[in-house]
């Protein structure tokens, strides 16, 4: 059965991305010091097919895991429009569903990727996911925003963050606004690293 799930990357003061956020400055340009654990791993460019990285090791495995265990995608239009510009042909390698008021028809791409364009909410494109998905998880991609969306609404079954010992001091924090009494929380797994701590919570609805 499919699980709701988010895989995040954060500042050690809880942001998701920086300021000043667009097609030209994806992230605010915070992606190196928030991600620079996966742009480590040679898991993570075989995902994208091509040659980069300089270790594959037991974090690399995380990738793999995640990507194998991701079914379909939702994303919210933010981090599409910074990312589609410059994302590579058949990034995702299933559907993605895109929440945004523009209609606009799917955008197949070779390979297995497809985004489709919805735009009557985040329960709409859950079950439009769950199709697409086959009994694999769904993951809510991004923004911090959207993800904060499906966490609000109590939809969100587990999640995997990567604290970066890196503080920002301003942007998006992945946490704002969250509603402090729908869920418990449960930690799953402590794996720290040389870059980032990685922390898999369960969540329960109350």
């Amino acid at each position: 059965m499919s699980k709701i799930i988010f895989d995040s990357g954060i500042s050690l003061d809880g942001f998701f991305a920086g300021d000043n956020r667009g097609p030209n400055n994806p992230m605010g340009g915070v992606s190196e010091k928030i991600h620079k654990w996966v742009l480590n791993q040679k898991a993570f460019w075989e995902y994208l097919g091509i040659e980069g990285g300089k270790e594959d090791n037991f974090e690399g495995q995380l990738i793999r895991d995640v990507n194998a265990r991701t079914g379909a995608f939702i994303m919210g239009k933010r981090m599409f429009e910074e990312g589609e510009v410059s994302w590579p042909e058949d990034l995702y390698k299933a559907d993605v569903y895109v929440l945004t008021h523009e209609k606009r028809e799917p955008w197949v791409q070779k390979g297995s990727t497809t985004f489709y364009f919805i735009n009557d909410g985040i329960e709409n494109a859950l079950e439009k996911a769950k199709q697409s998905a086959k009994g694999k998880d769904i993951r809510i991609q991004g923004g911090a925003n959207t993800i904060q969306q499906f966490l609000n609404a109590g939809l969100v079954d587990e999640f995997f963050i990567h604290i970066a010992p890196v503080f920002l001091g301003s942007g998006f924090r992945l946490f704002d606004g969250i509603d402090k009494d729908k869920y418990e929380l449960q930690i799953a797994e402590v794996i720290p690293s040389d870059l980032t701590t990685h922390i898999r919570y369960k969540l329960i609805k109350k």
